[in-house]
């Protein structure tokens, strides 16, 4: 974190350019933040000026999924950063100093299940009408990431195991085009791509949508040092997230909302963000909940043997700044769901 006299502020690392606004001194965060629809908190407190209200220069710096954005964060490339509970308990594990205090995306304050946004969808030619159908199938999914954890507990669901299944890693924005082409036989995939893929590949199946299987939450955190170095200034942040999220949530500014999307995704649409804008939860509060839905899918990572152990999710979440911010503000959390 650094502080300057008149700065470059809120500038978004991608090819398509950036904006730039000169403001009083803050409080300088590189912020991490993953290009889909999960990051639009984040896209909608840069674009509408809401960290810079609250005080924040704030850098974006976008990355394709959350373990990246934890090796940038561990690499000290970015100070606050986001990762889902699919992935974030194996970096835990293996030496990641983290602190979670605010939500990024899903709704896991209300309850520790939130996967409306995830499917399973099968290509035309592939002869599949069922999930047990994709034994032996070549189903694309993203390795770390949530729809990979969902693909495998709808499996299990249905009698098959992770191993019965030809698991292709693809990145998200490569999983149109492996869809389209027919490489593989099917895809568990996270909105807008599911939508955009059943819209684009004529006769494609949607096998399931959901199912309170796993949640697709994820936390914006930091390490120690910077969460505590100025705990006014992490408040800040907390407070631009949790407004901004209220933004996001509003239904009559979704034609902004998807604009803004537009611009910050690669290759997105504004119209197809609109369309599949409800499927999704911009909860930024954390309670039991998210401690549950942790829990819970550190069983899964055992269960993969990608973790050894359980964790204790005390040791990732404090919970104290966004509880200040639902206390002092809460007109940014009225429309949700769940005690307040």
């Amino acid at each position: 974190m650094k502080t300057m006299p008149c700065v470059l502020l809120l500038t978004l690392v991608v090819t398509l350019g950036s904006t730039v606004v000169c403001a009083a001194a803050g409080p300088q965060f590189n912020v991490g933040a993953v290009n889909n629809t999960g990051g639009l908190v984040v896209f909608v407190a840069v674009d509408k000026g809401i960290f810079a209200k609250h005080g924040i220069d704030g850098k974006v710096v976008v990355r394709n999924t959350g373990p990246e954005l934890s090796k940038a964060l561990d690499a000290g490339e970015i100070d606050f950063g986001a990762a889902n509970v699919s992935n974030i308990p194996v970096a835990l594990e293996r030496g990641l100093n983290v602190r979670a205090i605010v939500g990024y995306v899903g709704g896991s304050f209300a309850k520790a299940t939130d996967d409306n946004m995830l499917g399973i969808i099968a290509h035309p030619d592939s002869g599949i009408t069922s999930i047990a159908d994709l034994k032996g199938k070549k189903v694309g999914t993203t390795f770390g990431s949530m729809n990979d954890m969902y693909l495998v507990e709808v499996s299990r669901k249905n009698g098959l195991s992770e191993s019965a299944i030809n698991r292709i890693n693809s990145t998200p924005a490569a999983m149109t085009a492996l869809f389209d082409t027919g490489n593989v036989d099917a895809m568990a995939v996270w909105e807008p791509y599911l939508t955009r893929m059943l819209e684009k590949v004529k006769g494609a199946r949607l096998l399931v949508r959901g199912g309170d299987l796993v949640c697709f939450c994820a936390a914006m955190h930091a390490k120690p040092e910077t969460v505590y170095r100025d705990r006014d200034a992490t408040q800040r942040l907390v407070n631009a997230m949790a407004e901004a999220a209220r933004f996001v949530r509003d239904p009559k500014n979704l034609d902004e909302v998807g604009a803004i999307g537009a611009r910050y995704i690669p290759g997105m649409d504004a119209e197809l963000i609109k369309r599949t804008h409800k499927y999704w939860v911009y909860d930024m509060r954390l309670g039991k909940n998210s401690a549950k839905a942790f829990n819970d899918a550190v069983q899964v990572l055992i269960a993969q043997k990608k973790m050894k152990q359980p964790f204790d999710p005390a040791k990732y979440y404090d919970t104290s700044f966004i509880e200040r911010a639902m206390k002092e503000h809460p007109e940014w959390f009225n429309d949700l769901p769940g005690e307040r």
